[in-house]
């Protein structure tokens, strides 16, 4: 049974990319999952991730203190900037513009550990910089979205810290109490919480997709290539980032799928709860989910076939 939960976490972009093509056809099948039942759906991925977690992953991060801190330098400083420079190269209106730099300056998302895996670059890194990411997400988003979409929209700084504190930093915090506290039960949940994940991440985007699919026809090309834009230069600009810095293949593509994939569920949170009077604000966020994942997908694909022919190269 872990095999078949497997096999069907690893097709998460499938799963995303048939969720927001019904949701295009079919909104209903979706739209009923919003508002709080987004907002539960996020927490529950957070908790998933919390599980994970012990106190020897934080004093891992002190034994390769480099790598981690590259991960959240690119994270922070390569996506928003990226973001901000690409809504105004496109001249997003200013819901979507809007939403694609908040989903830029959220934290990396769990789905980047399973494209690291099928990459065969450094899981473990992966993991610890999603970890890092996502507990610098509570002061980073906040600052770096009132900073960069507040010349679009007035930011509520202050609120996006307490959203991103009970969605975040609670569903964690919990998560990692009962991984100490309650092992036998983490142990029965922990095969199944990666693909709960993946199947509420879709749901979430699918839920936006659908509510907002006159909107995406309208939009067209614009947004989808500023969405695409975005992840494709997140994935490139993190790797020659990591490559600048002298660190090895492995670890650069393993960098460079950590900045390219965003947590999209949260910017999709927290823009539906903070940016109401732009209703669109969450469908960058939504398309996000997809081309990350479709993207991450791909270099997976080539990065694995290109680590299995070194493989072969060595032992022949």
């Amino acid at each position: 049974m872990k095999r078949v939960y497997a096999v069907a976490t690893n097709l998460f972009p499938l799963w995303v990319l048939a969720g927001g093509a019904l949701a295009l056809v079919k909104p209903g099948v979706f739209t009923w999952f919003s508002g709080e039942f987004i907002t539960w759906g996020l927490a529950v991925i957070m908790l998933g991730m919390g599980i994970t977690l012990s106190i020897d992953d934080f004093k891992a991060v002190l034994r390769v203190p480099t790598g981690v801190a590259a991960g959240f330098a690119g994270q922070y400083l390569i996506m928003p900037l990226l973001g901000w420079g690409i809504a105004r190269l496109f001249r997003l209106e200013p819901a979507f513009a809007v939403g694609l730099i908040l989903v830029s300056c959220c934290p990396g998302g769990t789905a980047s550990n399973v494209v690291t895996y099928l990459a065969r670059a450094n899981v473990a890194l992966s993991v610890l910089m999603t970890m890092c990411s996502t507990f610098g997400a509570i002061v980073m988003t906040p600052m770096l979205t009132k900073w960069l979409a507040g010349t679009y929209v007035p930011v509520d700084a202050w609120g996006l810290f307490l959203s991103t504190v009970k969605i975040v930093l609670a569903p964690l915090v919990l998560g990692l109490s009962l991984h100490h506290f309650a092992p036998r039960f983490v142990k029965l949940v922990l095969p199944v919480a990666p693909l709960v994940s993946v199947l509420t991440i879709t749901m979430i985007c699918a839920s936006i997709i659908g509510a907002s699919a006159e909107a995406l026809k309208r939009a067209g090309a614009a947004l989808l290539l500023a969405v695409f834009s975005l992840h494709t230069g997140g994935f490139l600009l993190g790797y020659a980032f990591a490559r600048l810095l002298g660190f090895n293949r492995t670890d650069c593509r393993t960098i460079s799928i950590e900045v390219g994939m965003q947590n999209s569920g949260l910017g999709a949170a927290l823009a539906q709860k903070h940016f109401p009077q732009m209703p669109l604000a969450p469908l960058p966020c939504a398309l996000s989910a997809t081309f990350h994942s479709v993207i991450g997908s791909l270099l997976a694909g080539v990065w694995r076939i290109s680590a299995s022919r070194s493989d072969e190269a060595r032992t022949s």
